[in-house]
């Protein structure tokens, strides 16, 4: 559903309201009548004041001032009405939305949430639908008010003293063309950028809640988070310099739409030439009750106006998830042969990077091997085992498992056959059992329980006040990095993937989790393909082959020892690695 620089808005919500869209222009048709409606009684108090003013039959007072009321109440009951019908389109445009979005959201590459960030597609879903729900339950029916609220104004401020009447609308015409001043294509880009601003900080505002434990650990500030820091003083910068590119139009249409009674007392001394008489008074009064309304009026057109330019954009925003290509299944369905992974002529490019993250990447993983990855910060390793997985497509050459292409392999195939131990445990506020099932709903409370046994997490268990259905975070109850890393594992376990990718999987553990961990990486790889990440060289030196990443190309491979006879950035990276482990403080 694409959305141009000038969005038919209205034709784009009555496609997401389906069945529902009669309920929008119902709404809007009942909120107009309303207010004629509204302004029945003004006319029913234009004729109160002429009785009180010429003295007239005052019984007639009582009769006119319940027929005003009446009115009003029954105006009141109209407009409600019409909020009902584009409150119940309003709801379902909003969760046909957001249907729409997560529908879409389950198929995109998993490497998308890496480069959009997670908090800015989270704002699309919440925030850009919410603005939709906005416009259409509470803006269109004001905007209908604010359209048909002028054309009876018309007729009641020129049927009484039409002269008084063009006067009280010469304000009223200078506040709507300083109004139209702050509209148009500018306006339009200025939001989008307000909309971007939102977005920068909200997703620099989600990393740096992430990054609060290591604030606290090092005693850093917030300072520390340059980016954060940077978003905020940027957003600061542009509602400045923005409030102050309108500071003039919208003084002047705030002071020209409040300025009617100043016109009108002018007016009605011009109007008097020197006698007052009772219709003078009577118009005087009338107009001076009844030219709030433009006020009012053109406010409403002003804020309709912006939150229709808010609408375009979230709607652009949402078309923008929508629009990003999922992986593709072809038609041509490929099953591996066993579990080897080959990589051919392999490289990678993130959008809108200058630089490829890898480049010329060839390596053969037979099956039931175990190779390790390892290599600089930003050599191109997770980006590799993400390739392998299928995060994204790759850029250029290709990648098989058992001898078939991976965009060949049906989705659900290649995951079956693919585990993944991220460095983060990535643990859900549910039961450990629920946790665990994740990678396996299908099995037994029994299997569970023995692929946790397998995971070296009976201690974990033991320990909890309800055992496996325990749920993590409630009441206090918190796991280690290296006990969620084991529950992770145990969800491995569970799943029984013939590939398993671990990437900086003992990141977070202290020494005796680690242990742990290693036992029950040592469980779990048995007779599985293992692609390991690791900056803890020590854990890699077993491994059939060790493949050296730098600036995203295979610089080095080998043996442990055979690398080490190289002497070359293995040799380097390990004898580095063992002088950190051997440091110890001066006596």
């Amino acid at each position: 559903m694409k959305t141009e620089n000038n969005p038919k808005i209205m034709k784009i919500l009555n496609e997401y309201a389906g069945g529902h869209r009669h309920l929008i222009t119902i709404g809007r048709v009942l909120a107009a009548v309303s207010a004629f409606m509204g302004l029945v009684p003004f006319y029913d108090l234009w004729k109160i004041i002429r009785v009180a003013v010429k003295g007239e039959d005052l019984s007639e007072i009582s009769k006119i001032a319940w027929q005003a009321v009446l009115i009003t109440v029954g105006a009141l009951l109209v407009y409600i009405a019409a909020l009902f019908c584009t409150h119940i389109a309003a709801f379902r445009v909003q969760a046909n939305m957001r249907s729409r979005l997560m529908r879409r959201i389950i198929t995109l590459p998993l490497g998308v949430f890496d480069e959009d960030g997670t908090g800015k597609i989270r704002r699309t879903v919440n925030e850009s639908t919410a603005a939709t729900e906005t416009f259409i339950a509470h803006n269109l029916p004001d905007k209908a008010v604010a359209a048909a609220t002028p054309v009876g104004l018309l007729i009641l401020l020129a049927a009484f003293n039409w002269k008084l009447g063009l006067i009280c609308l010469i304000p009223a015409v200078i506040g709507f063309a300083f109004m139209m001043s702050m509209m148009g294509n500018d306006m339009k880009e200025k939001m989008a950028e307000y909309q971007n601003a939102l977005d920068t900080m909200s997703s620099e505002a989600t990393e740096y809640v992430r990054g609060i434990p290591v604030v606290k650990v090092f005693s850093q500030s917030v300072f520390s988070f340059r980016r954060f820091k940077e978003a905020i003083d940027g957003f600061g910068k542009w509602a400045t310099d923005y409030t102050l590119m309108l500071r003039f139009p919208m003084t002047m249409f705030m002071t020209s739409i409040n300025a009617v009674f100043a016109f009108l007392v002018a007016g009605a001394y011009a109007l008097s030439k020197g006698s007052v008489t009772p219709e003078l008074i009577l118009d005087v009064m009338y107009y001076i009750i009844v030219t709030p309304l433009l006020t009012v009026t053109l406010t409403k057109i002003a804020y309709s106006g912006e939150q229709e330019m808010i609408v375009a954009d979230a709607l652009k925003r949402i078309d923008s998830i929508l629009e990003i290509t999922p992986l593709e299944d072809t038609s041509s369905s490929e099953h591996p042969k066993d579990n080897s992974v080959e990589l051919v002529n392999v490289g990678y490019k993130y959008k809108d990077a200058a630089e490829y993250a890898v480049k010329d990447l060839n390596l053969k993983i037979g099956s039931g091997e175990h190779i390790a990855l390892v290599g600089p910060s930003g050599g191109g390793k997770t980006t590799t085992a993400e390739l392998i997985a299928r995060f994204f497509d790759v850029t250029e050459g290709k990648i098989t498992v058992g001898g078939a292409d991976i965009r060949n392999i049906p989705q659900d195939e290649l995951m079956r056959n693919v585990s993944f131990v991220f460095q983060d445990s990535r643990l859900l506020k549910t039961s450990i059992l629920e946790n665990v099932r994740l990678s396996n709903p299908d099995t037994s409370e029994e299997e569970v329980m023995k692929a946790l046994e397998t995971a070296q997490c009976m201690d974990i268990i033991e320990k909890m006040p309800d055992g496996i259905h325990t749920v993590i975070g409630e009441k206090g109850t918190y796991l280690s990095g290296g006990e969620g890393q084991r529950i992770a594992i145990a969800r491995a376990v569970l799943k029984n993937a013939p590939i398993i990718i671990l990437d900086e999987a003992t990141a977070f553990a202290d020494p005796d989790n680690e242990t742990k961990v290693q036992a029950a990486f040592s469980e779990l790889a048995k007779g599985k393909t293992v692609i390991m990440i690791a900056h803890r060289l020590s854990t890699v030196v077993n491994s059939d082959c060790i493949y050296v990443l730098k600036e995203g190309s295979i610089c080095e491979h080998g043996t442990h020892s055979e690398l080490m006879e190289q002497n070359g950035l293995y040799r380097q990276m390990f004898d580095e690695y063992n002088r950190s482990v051997n440091w110890k403080v001066g006596a």
